[in-house]
């Protein structure tokens, strides 16, 4: 029962991420052009991601189709058989493979193919590993007094899972009782909806920290994974996650109102606080620190050939305007 509940978790995970792309209405996705944009508009994409960006357009367009085939129809192959279950985990482990060479997503590529080994059978490992890893020893059967709690805990897997696929087609029946259920447990992070960019964003914009000592010249800080100077090429960090370079792509989403939490960076920076200062690649400020500081909006695109031939930058960027400040301790 336990690894038809993992199965049952990755066929969720997989059909549901292509089911909201196409529920979302998004016509980059409908229109097969969204990966015109991902590589480039992704929160914290590698080097090969700018290779990537630059395929042809029909290239593209195959990838999304390839895409949509491994989230929507390989899921199936979970319930068909031993073969099919195969077919299905090759394909998973292609997608995620891809998926963690051209952008960083933490540990996120590792759960699911973690999840992929649920698919696999004894047949499909060496018999010198159980000597190995087991040596004289049998696995004992689970006692008989949890059974009923793995089946009672299995029935509200299944159910709600099932509800929560039906929700990202609109088509999941009222039910007040799996409402409840879903509300009761959500907390836990026990039964997920999950949905991986649902709608492509299809332009970058990222918030451009900068100092000044003299509230005339100002100096940029830079972040060690996340975009800023145009010359540094996107780097390999996964599966750690950096967690203030990657909500700074979300901050760059909205405005400082949907994320305070900007103002009061700023402000450790204006202390000068060491263990901010740690989080940095580059501080302009390293005698003492500034007593204002800024934050703007830069919208960032990858270089062509031509442009990275031109002068080896793997960005262009424009200046959009002002995010917030600038401020100062007062």
């Amino acid at each position: 029962m336990q690894v038809w509940l993992y199965r049952w978790l990755l066929f969720r995970l997989m059909l549901r991420s292509g089911l909201v792309k196409l529920a979302s209405g998004d016509p980059s996705w409908r229109h097969l052009d969204a990966l015109l944009y991902h590589y480039q508009t992704q929160p914290l994409p590698t080097w090969l991601g700018w290779y990537a960006h630059l395929l042809p357009g029909w290239f593209q367009s195959a990838s999304v189709l390839a895409m949509f085939f491994v989230e929507l129809a390989l899921p199936l192959g979970i319930f068909l058989g031993r073969r099919a279950r195969l077919i299905a985990l090759a394909g998973f482990v292609a997608l995620q493979g891809l998926i963690a060479l051209t952008g960083n997503y933490g540990f996120f590529n590792l759960l699911t193919l973690l999840l992929g080994l649920w698919l696999l059978d004894d047949a499909c490992y060496p018999r010198a590993w159980g000597r190995v890893l087991l040596p004289g020893r049998r696995l004992r059967p689970r006692p008989p007094r949890f059974r009923p709690m793995l089946a009672a805990w299995s029935v509200v897997a299944l159910l709600l899972g099932g509800w929560q696929l039906l929700q990202a087609v609109d088509a999941a029946p009222d039910s007040a009782t799996l409402r409840q259920w879903d509300q009761s447990l959500e907390p836990w992070r026990a039964v997920n909806p999950y949905g991986l960019f649902a709608v492509m964003t299809t332009e970058r914009d990222e918030v451009v920290l900068e100092g000044s000592a003299d509230g005339k010249t100002w100096k940029e800080y830079g972040f060690p994974w996340k975009p800023g100077a145009v010359d540094a090429r996107p780097a390999f960090v996964a599966p750690h996650l950096p967690r203030l370079d990657w909500q700074l792509w979300f901050a760059a989403l909205g405005d400082w109102r949907q994320n305070p939490w900007v103002l009061n960076l700023m402000a450790r920076l204006l202390q000068g606080e060491p263990a901010v200062l740690g989080l940095l690649k580059d501080n302009p400020f390293p005698g003492r620190p500034p007593r204002s500081m800024r934050a703007l909006r830069y919208r960032y695109r990858f270089s062509t050939w031509a442009e990275r031939r031109q002068d080896g930058a793997w960005w262009r960027r424009e200046l959009v305007g002002v995010y917030c400040g600038p401020y100062s301790l007062r």
